[in-house]
């Protein structure tokens, strides 16, 4: 094990780019590697890079090296379609990402007119595989449904909330998250929705919505979206004295959160995928991150990494890089990862994967039992 660290450590000083010349297998990574949402993307790049590395410092895929092709979205629908076409022309068989859901949405129509499977380690939004639209679709992450799912029996049976406030970005993962939760307290009869209302992304002030949540008496307020806005939104929530409590989604259970809300972060509850800490695969896939970094990985660099065991598994067992062959195995075969064992639904689901509730506590998140 300490040969491969050593080796891992090594590769991933060199840009990946730099085995180019020799004939390979090209994978893309897409998602946020600049702007607010960057703490999403990178540690995705970076888990690509060192499960690249390792794959080919033990001699390839199909005895060929791994390529890697990056195209940073921002997480923006709109960039994130041209992120797509670039790396249809750069001839990628799969891609990694992308990460945000509405940037993932954008860019599918796309990947599935030139035929490339597509694996998201972050976009939940459940249309993405429900819809059916999609079939080159999937993701190492449970989607939005299951989670909202699991943030309204939170914070009923647990915080005892009769009175919830449900605030979203009006984004495609945002909104829809929201959407499910108010669905699901609607329909459990429990308790009721009393501010059901949609915010401006990357605006400065978020006092009006509030002052909102405040006049309804929320004992609860379920946040669909990402840190950005819901450090603003927790940090005025505590300014104003406003005692509801804060439950999001895995978009705030980032380190981000908790470093832009500083002190009002503190009690603040997020769902996130399940704690598979001592898995051992999950142990060396951060050992390896420590190796390459010196520091622990970011969201999602767990599910990226599992993303591409099980992209590279897929191509392996399928005997090439065939669409048809790679997909059918996805679906047909259990792989090991550091997420647990898992393979792909019909409609690419992650079977095997799922969601836990965690709260920030002493400045870190810290899984609920």
């Amino acid at each position: 094990m300490r040969k491969i660290l050593s080796v891992i450590a090594l590769s991933a000083v060199m840009t990946v780019a730099s085995v180019a010349n020799a004939e390979t297998i090209k994978i893309g990574v897409a998602g946020a590697h600049s702007g607010d949402l960057a703490s999403y993307g990178i540690p995705s790049a970076k888990a690509a890079e060192i499960y690249a590395n390792e794959v080919n410092a033990a001699g390839g895929l199909l005895g060929k090296q791994i390529e890697l092709i990056k195209a940073d979205d921002v997480c923006k629908p709109e960039i994130a379609v041209n992120s797509a076409h670039k790396l249809v022309t750069d001839k990628v068989i799969f891609v990694l990402g992308h990460i945000c859901s509405g940037a993932t949405k954008a860019a599918l129509g796309t990947y599935t007119e030139a035929g490339i499977p597509v694996m998201s380690p972050s976009a939940t939004n459940p249309g993405l595989t429900k819809s059916g639209d999609y079939p080159n679709f999937f993701r190492t992450i449970a989607p939005d449904d299951a989670q909202a799912k699991l943030a309204v029996d939170f914070t009923i049976d647990k915080l005892s909330a009769k009175k919830i406030a449900v605030i979203h970005d009006k984004g495609d993962y945002g909104k829809g998250f929201a959407e499910f939760a108010k669905m699901f307290i609607e329909d459990g009869k429990k308790a009721e929705v009393v501010l059901f209302e949609g915010v401006t992304p990357g605006a400065v002030d978020y006092t009006a919505v509030v002052q909102k949540i405040k006049r309804s008496k929320a004992d609860a307020v379920i946040f669909g979206g990402y840190h950005p806005e819901a450090s603003k939104i927790i940090t005025a929530m505590k300014k104003k004295k406003v005692k509801a409590a804060f439950v999001s989604d895995d978009g705030v259970k980032d380190d981000t959160f908790i470093k832009v809300a500083g002190e009002y972060a503190e009690g603040g509850y997020a769902t996130g995928p399940k704690d598979n800490s001592m898995n051992p695969l999950n142990k060396q896939a951060i050992a390896n991150h420590k190796a390459a970094y010196n520091e622990d990985p970011g969201a999602f660099y767990i599910e990226a990494y599992s993303a591409m065991v099980a992209i590279t598994e897929a191509i392996k067992a399928a005997g090439s890089t065939d669409y048809d062959k790679v997909t059918a195995a996805l679906r047909s075969n259990w792989v090991d990862t550091p997420i647990g064992k898992i393979k792909f639904d019909e409609r690419g689901d992650a079977i095997g994967a799922g969601f836990a509730v965690y709260q920030v506590q002493n400045g870190q998140y810290v899984e609920v039992k």
